[in-house]
């Protein structure tokens, strides 16, 4: 293993040491056997962290689902209790996952599932928890550890995992530092994101007319008229996507067709999600304001997705497992993408789905259902608005997705590498 690493902190230039994590720590096993049974749990106690709540390399988890102990048996098992700055892995299944105790979490115990690294004082326990989950590290130790179908890990197994540090505490603190501050940035755009997603889940119940009210839960203040109740079909005209090809057809040609992800994935159809096929005047052109229904599924809850295309360069087709509507009434195109993926209309399509191991939906089923639409001007209020929300998403999980892969790079550059 090299001594130093690619990037560092500036003015630091000591050469790494090397050790094993057994000689810098002390290492412990959760309670096992007659020290703790099920019996022992309570509704109100001292929370026990298991295997189950690691995600990440954090512990995203809520006091209240943890098994917990009574104050009795918090006594007795005093010597599993938790402090701040502890490492603990996962001992049985996904061995090479571990977490950093927070102060929420300081004064929990934790199970016989559970290992705990406890740093010496004078080291610093953020790097140490960083310098574990690095790539080179997780491959050490699954390849020690026990087992193929349900691999395991105990203390002796740990405790000779190689380890490299620099012998200054301060750059181990700024290291540790750096770390910490790139993981608050991940979880807080992954938060941001959840909550994004959970209140368009939500808006999607609320902001539609439930079957049979002609006006919504939540709308924008200044409308109070009806909406209008019809027949899908009653406000377009449906069309076949791809007939009469061949998989040597496809992947070459000056056209492009919409794929059935695109469609099953988009409430707004994505441009970059086409794929390239020959010119065939004979093919169904889609146009800009046209909406994908996909026609097959594995589950009825995924049958009849839509998508609403806004954008298309050049000569564009459907492909042939999803059909077109092209609207002969105005809407506004954001309003109605996202009023066909609401909970009234999923629930009668739904419905519609039949089959057994693969579910299926009929084009002029679809067009029977009933939908309920607004004036233009509050489509408009409406489409706005969930097209926001799906920016604020876009956005947190692009974040997200870029603060990973600057994790995972300096995971690779920050700590020397084996050779």
């Amino acid at each position: 293993m090299a001594n130093t690493p690619k990037i560092r902190f500036r003015d630091c230039t000591d050469v790494w040491e090397q050790s094993e994590l057994g000689e810098i720590s002390e290492i412990k096993t959760g309670p096992f056997g007659s020290a703790l049974h099920a019996g022992d749990y309570v509704d109100e106690g001292i929370p026990i962290i298991t295997t189950e709540h690691f995600k990440s390399g954090s512990l995203q988890i809520e006091k209240d689902g943890l098994p917990q102990v009574s104050e009795k048996d918090y006594k007795r098992l005093s010597e599993y209790t938790l402090v701040q700055g502890d490492i603990v892995f996962s001992r049985v299944g996904s061995v090479d996952i571990n977490a950093l105790i927070m102060p929420v979490h300081s004064g929990w115990l934790f199970s016989g599932r559970v290992l705990r690294v406890r740093i010496n004082k004078e080291l610093d326990c953020s790097f140490f928890h960083t310098f574990l989950e690095t790539e080179q590290v997780k491959k050490d130790i699954r390849a020690r550890a026990v087992g193929q179908t349900m691999p395991s890990i105990n203390t002796e197994i740990l405790k000779i995992t190689p380890i490299i540090f620099p012998a200054s505490r301060a750059e181990q603190q700024q290291i540790g530092a750096f770390f910490r501050y790139l993981d608050h940035l991940i979880n807080l755009h992954q938060r941001k994101c959840d909550e994004a997603k959970e209140l368009k889940k939500y808006m999607l119940q609320k902001m539609f007319p439930q079957n049979g009210k002609k006006i919504p839960e939540i709308r924008f203040a200044g409308f109070t008229d009806d909406w209008e109740q019809r027949k899908l079909g009653e406000a377009g005209q449906t069309y076949t996507g791809l007939s009469g090809k061949t998989k040597e057809d496809f992947g070459h040609g000056q056209a492009r067709f919409v794929t059935y992800m695109n469609v099953f994935s988009n409430p707004v159809s994505a441009p970059e999600m086409t794929e390239p096929i020959e010119i065939d005047p004979r093919q169904n052109e889609v146009q800009v304001g046209d909406v994908f229904f996909t026609t097959s599924s594995e589950t009825p809850e995924e049958v009849g997705m839509s998508s609403v295309l806004l954008e298309k360069q050049g000569t564009t087709y459907l492909n042939s497992f999803c059909f077109g509507f092209r609207p002969t009434e105005q809407f506004d195109s954001y309003f109605l993408a996202y009023m066909l993926r609401s909970e009234p209309i999923r629930e009668q399509i739904i419905l519609l789905a039949q089959g057994i191991s693969r579910y299926n939906i009929s084009k002029n089923k679809v067009m029977e259902i009933t939908v309920s639409v607004p004036s233009l001007n509050e489509q408009r209020y409406v489409g706005k608005y969930f097209r926001n929300l799906d920016y604020l998403i876009t956005l947190h999980q692009r974040k997200f997705d870029e603060l990973k892969e600057v994790k995972k790079f300096m995971l690779q550059n920050m700590f020397p590498q084996k050779g």
